[in-house]
Parts: structure tokens; sequence; C-alpha cells
């Protein structure tokens, strides 16, 4: 139910501006992209095309959701922001994600994927944020990682520790993030990491 759930979105957020000659109607390249960021691996998402009567590699499936190039939307001014990390593993290596969320609708403002974990990252992911956002007056929810306070500090950004409470959003949405790359490790295999960063944006809007 939740998975359906997730698919109750409008599809105009999704721009097909990329397509020149592409055979396949709009309105089947929309589901197809919603069905796989909603969790359905790409051979499932060939296979719900195929009861549309629409016939497409799973590579068509992957390059639409590329080429699509969605992001979470710009200009939020929220009064409290989650922010967090956590490891996903791509091709047998290791990478860090971070994410920062709306707590009261789990939206997303921003996801990036990096090689590792430094307070130099966390401050340049913060500026990043704030070049999208006005987040000046917001108050960020975080664990207890020092190199994340510590970059919130830095930055001159307002934050509380908080394990619980509102965090339970971040924490729970990470939780679904590590389970579908795992779940369907195909989405990333044999795939460079900017590769994996778009489909992890994708998947956030």
């Amino acid at each position: 139910m939740a998975k359906i759930a997730r698919l109750s979105g409008c599809s105009d957020c999704i721009n097909l501006e990329f397509v020149e000659r592409e055979r396949t109607p709009c309105r089947p390249m929309k589901l197809g992209i919603r069905l796989h960021l909603a969790g359905l691996s790409l051979s499932d998402t060939v296979r719900g095309l195929e009861e549309f009567g629409v016939g497409r590699s799973r590579k068509a499936v992957h390059d639409w959701v590329d080429k699509a190039d969605l992001q979470p939307t710009n200009g939020a001014s929220p009064d409290h922001v989650a922010l967090d990390q956590t490891v996903v593993r791509l091709n047998g290596r290791q990478f860090w994600l971070y994410a920062t969320l709306d707590p009261q609708t789990n939206g997303f403002f921003h996801v990036r994927l990096f090689t590792t974990t430094t307070t130099a990252l966390a401050q340049r992911f913060l500026g990043e944020l704030r070049e999208k956002h006005d987040v000046e007056n917001a108050v960020f929810l975080v664990d207890h990682a020092q190199h994340l306070a510590t970059a919130l500090q830095r930055t001159g950004l307002r934050f509380r520790p908080e394990r619980y409470g509102n965090r339970n959003a971040v924490e729970r949405i990470f939780r679904e993030v590590k389970q579908r790359t795992s779940s369907f490790s195909n989405s990333f295999s044999h795939v460079d990491p900017t590769t994996a960063e778009t489909w992890l944006q994708a998947s956030a809007v």
C-alpha cells in the first residue's frame, strides 16, 4: 500500500524535453519512470509496461530516469530541516549519501553522494543547500555526528541534536533508500557514482 501511495503524485514534475526520436508515448514513459522510482526493479517495471502494450528494455527505462534529470525543487523556506547521512554500496564500493528533508512532509530538500564523510564535505553540502533554499532561519535537526555539528557551526546555521521526534522522518526515509539500493542492485550495476547520484536525486523527487 505504501508503494501505491507514492505513485499518487502529479506526473507534471517529470520533464520529457530530452525526448527527441523516442518511440514510446509520453504517458507510458512517465509511468515507467514513476514505477521504477516507486520501488519496482527495472525488470518489474518493464513487465508492468507490457501490461499496457508497451515493450521496452531495462536499459530504455534506466535511460528515461537518467535523462529526465529530476531534482528536488528549489525555493523552500523551512522552519526545521532534518540532516543526516548514511552509507550505500555501489558495485562493492562504499559511498556516503547526504540528505536534508522536511520533517513535516518527508520531502527532500537536497541529496548528494560522496566517496567519504568529512566536515569539509558536510560544509560543501550545506553550501549547496543554501543556494537552493532559504535555510538561514531554520533549525537543523541532527543526530550526534560531531562533524555535522561542526559543519553547521562553521556555516553559522542553527541546529539541535535530536535522536527521535521530528528526526524519525529522516531515519525512515534512509531505511527505505538503503532497502531500495540493496533490493534492486541492478539499478546500480556497473554504473559510475554520478549516475547513481542522478537516480537518488530522481528518487527524492
